[in-house]
């Protein structure tokens, strides 16, 4: 989405869905995953919105939903291409979105016209008039958003998963007005947060490009650190580094990529060639169980101050509930502690706060985002100034 859009984050908020006439679930177990706003997509169903599910399982919202696309683990890409296909095929794209909004759009269409319905179906199990039909109706409902959960990311094709959605979405121009976009629904709680912060090595905080010689002096500045031109690793990068020799240390936070990734023979048998394995995190998993070198115990959600962003971009306050249990400590003073332990310079940092405000004072998505402000119902970034009340959706042209 970061690619496709600028940003990594659901374009639209939770409340609109009651208001959407048309509600594409692919690869989101919603009523389970995430209740509350399935409740949502209920009321919008009750209220009249046509759902159609696309999942290899027989989900619980398959019972309201108009059309089941049962699709073959695996082959979103094809399912999706195809209904692009169908859109283009059929005249129903938004030229003007298209000409005014996006760029490479005949690179996509030459793409995409390999994809018939009719091969799809060989290929998804689908049949090509319920593609048709699906493709139809969402093309042609103004009010027409699209909601994905790890069904959708946790693949070996999940980068282009995302690009098909996206592209379907871009296509259609729904994007940037309420109850439409492309929305993702987080696996793990504040997931969006830590993408938001820049825990990913092809971006900074807030989105802002690596490319950008003024950004990366800004960042350098403010950490006293030079900031590297180049990417760093992603983590499918890191799980090929631990077999040919790259990698030879890691340092986990919180993660467990012999149950998250892709093909865990191979992650494992990369674990267990490691030099040296730490983990900080709460509990053993099935990563560090057997591999780790160094387990830090770190803190819970309720043994730590700080901000949570949930699916919708809001910002909300998260209070110290309970004291941490023996050695453990809050995550930020641990990597604090492993910073100057290499050698860096950091500053104190007098609490959760402090790291705040650094982060919005560097970060243009944040810059209005203060304590004070997100203290009850919290604030939905972007929020340039003080006197921005939030975004509730993105990319309104």
């Amino acid at each position: 989405m970061v690619r496709s859009f600028g940003r990594g984050a659901s374009t639209n908020s939770i409340p609109e869905i009651e208001n959407d006439r048309f509600l594409f679930v692919i690869g989101s177990n919603t009523t389970e995953a995430h209740p509350v706003l399935a409740l949502r997509i209920k009321k919008a169903v009750r209220k009249g919105a046509t759902l159609v599910v696309a999942d290899p399982r027989k989900i619980w919202l398959t019972k309201l939903a108009k059309r089941h696309l049962q699709l073959r683990p695996g082959t979103d890409v094809w399912l999706l291409n195809a209904m692009m296909y169908t859109i283009l095929e059929e005249g129903l794209q938004n030229d003007d979105y298209i000409r005014e909004l996006t760029e490479s759009f005949d690179a996509v269409r030459e793409v995409v016209m390999r994809y018939p319905p009719e091969e799809a179906e060989k290929v998804t199990g689908v049949p090509a008039e319920a593609i048709r039909a699906t493709a139809r109706e969402y093309a042609t409902e103004r009010h027409a958003g699209i909601f994905y959960t790890l069904g959708i990311t946790e693949h070996a094709c999940g980068v282009d998963n995302i690009w098909s959605l996206s592209n379907l979405v871009l296509m259609t121009g729904h994007l940037g007005y309420e109850s439409t976009g492309l929305n993702a629904l987080r696996g793990q709680n504040n997931v969006q947060g830590l993408n938001d912060s820049g825990a990913n090595p092809s971006y900074l905080p807030g989105y802002q490009s690596l490319d950008d010689e003024e950004i990366r002096r800004k960042f350098s500045d403010a950490w006293a650190v030079e900031v590297p031109e180049r990417p760093g690793y992603r983590l499918d990068q890191m799980i090929s580094g631990l077999h040919d020799g790259r990698i030879k240390a890691l340092y986990l936070v919180g993660e467990n990529p012999a149950q998250t990734e892709p093909n865990a023979h191979h992650v494992e048998e990369g674990l267990a060639g490691l030099e040296f394995l730490m983990s900080q995190d709460i509990f053993l998993n099935d990563s560090t169980r057997k591999y780790a070198h160094v387990v830090l115990p770190a803190s819970s959600f309720a043994e730590k101050d700080g901000t949570f962003t949930n699916t919708e971009r809001r910002i909300s306050r998260v209070r110290t509930a309970a004291p941490l249990p023996g050695e453990a400590k809050v995550d930020r003073e641990i990597v604090i502690l492993m910073a100057r332990a290499l050698g860096g310079n950091w500053p104190e940092y007098a609490d959760a706060e402090a790291v705040w405000n650094e982060l919005a004072d560097l970060s243009p998505n944040w810059h209005g985002i203060r304590y004070d402000r997100i203290e009850e119902n919290g604030m939905q970034w972007p929020c340039p100034d003080r006197d921005h009340p939030g975004t509730p959706y993105l990319h309104a042209p």
